[in-house]
């Protein structure tokens, strides 16, 4: 059997996409995109005709998603509005094109290509982004309004139907994981966090998402940080001063400082209170003799990142099951766009026998002054059943698209068969 060339191809899209995979955090920073930079850019690729695009940027990637004719262009208007050089901004992209440039829109928002497998905060980010790009444009793309809304459904897909994102990826959530596996009535418990740098917030904000009206306390040796996240999570902050008397009271302690030394040590424990302490500092900032205080629990950084190997072993296990499902997403995907690229077609084709099957009724009508209610029912099924036939043989045989298309328009339209028409 004769194979033909599949000539459909996906649309005009293309990814430019710097991440941590070559860049590392500090470049990374050089192509940071704000929200004050949607409107110029968004202005200057319409004023240029460039098509559409929009941006996506977070700590780990900033990226282009355009179905522009040509996405160089676009790249050089977002190093203008972002001022950086275009030479060092390619430099660092990996560019998708077409068919790829789905496939990894729909990797990144299975969290398949995020720097922790599983991790699914991404596909908000991309949602938000696309829409303050939409809500500046002040209309949609269809193209790319179906990318996203089939991204979303991959990521829902993904979630519920695989243990991807299951169990603690980051040190700040094996902290709190660890907690919520080993303590009862967590929320009876006073948590006292010592280090509010980036590990220390993202604790809290673990503690404050996963632990129903935890009772934190946030201690710096630095006051005026404390007071920062204290003020954003709405929880009491204690000055370091107060750090033995507060120990008293404390039910787990939480350790995320960046001293050269231990600052925690076996004589901040001299009662019989139960603690459970945690230090996620590396180096180590709690010494690892507290626990000859047979009351006092300690889990340190090398016990948690354990936790995560296990975790992440898991989650690889899992990637076929979430390809296997971008598959499925991308084939519904590809049926709709070839769809959509011959829906003129057939909506031709359709108001060619819309025309003949009005000027036979009124034939019927001179001759008979009525027209039966269900002749008219039955022609309007004929039209439809033809018509999908028709779509159907087109979008199934797409390299004889045109070919077909131009002789139904032929036979239908240009040589139309008159002595059928006077007869009838």
């Amino acid at each position: 059997m004769k194979q033909h060339p599949e000539i459909h191809k996906t649309a005009n899209f293309a990814v430019l996409s710097v991440s941590y995979e070559k860049a590392d955090a500090e470049t990374r920073s050089k192509f940071a995109f704000f929200d004050e930079h949607i409107k110029d850019f968004v202005h200057s690729i319409h004023e240029g005709n460039m098509g559409d695009a929009f941006v996506v940027s977070t700590c780990n990637r900033t990226e282009i998603y355009t179905t522009s004719h040509n996405y160089l262009l676009v790249a050089e208007e977002f190093c203008k509005t972002t001022g950086v050089a275009l030479t060092d901004f390619i430099k660092y992209a990996n560019i998708f094109t077409r068919e790829e440039a789905l496939n990894h829109l729909f990797r990144v928002a299975a969290g398949l290509e995020s720097q922790i497998i599983g991790d699914f905060e991404i596909i908000g980010q991309i949602k938000n982004a696309y829409n303050r790009f939409k809500k500046e444009k002040k209309n949609s793309n269809p193209y790319l309004e179906r990318a996203i809304n089939s991204s979303i459904q991959i990521s829902k897909k993904i979630k519920n139907e695989t243990g991807i994102s299951n169990g603690a990826a980051s040190v700040s959530y094996a902290a709190v994981h660890y907690i919520l596996n080993h303590q009862k009535q967590i929320s009876d418990k006073n948590i006292l966090l010592l280090g509010t740098g980036e590990i220390g917030q993202n604790t809290v904000e673990n503690l404050v998402k996963h632990i129903y009206k935890p009772r934190i306390k946030v201690m710096n040796r630095t006051s005026e940080k404390a007071e920062k996240i204290a003020e954003k999570y709405k929880i009491p902050h204690i000055a370091f001063s107060d750090l033995e008397t507060e120990l008293k009271n404390t039910d787990i302690l939480i350790v995320a400082t960046g001293a050269a030394h231990p600052i925690i040590h076996q004589n901040h424990f001299p009662n019989g209170k139960e603690t459970l302490v945690i230090d996620l500092s590396i180096p180590n900032n709690v010494e690892k003799n507290i626990t000859t205080n047979p009351n006092v629990n300690l889990v340190d950084v090398d016990e948690l990142s354990a936790h995560i190997s296990n975790t992440m072993e898991q989650r690889k296990k899992e990637i076929p099951k979430a390809e296997k499902i971008i598959k499925e997403m991308t084939k519904d995907f590809t049926e709709w766009e070839k769809k959509r690229k011959l829906a003129p077609k057939i909506h031709h084709f359709k108001a060619v026998l819309k025309n003949m099957e009005r000027n036979e009724m009124h034939n019927i009508h001179k001759k008979h002054k009525y027209v039966d209610v269900h002749d008219m029912v039955l022609s309007e099924k004929l039209v439809q059943k033809i018509t999908n036939r028709f779509a159907k043989y087109i979008i199934d045989h797409p390299w004889k698209a045109e070919e077909i298309s131009q002789l139904m328009h032929e036979i239908l339209v240009e040589h139309p068969n008159n002595e059928f028409n006077e007869k009838h």
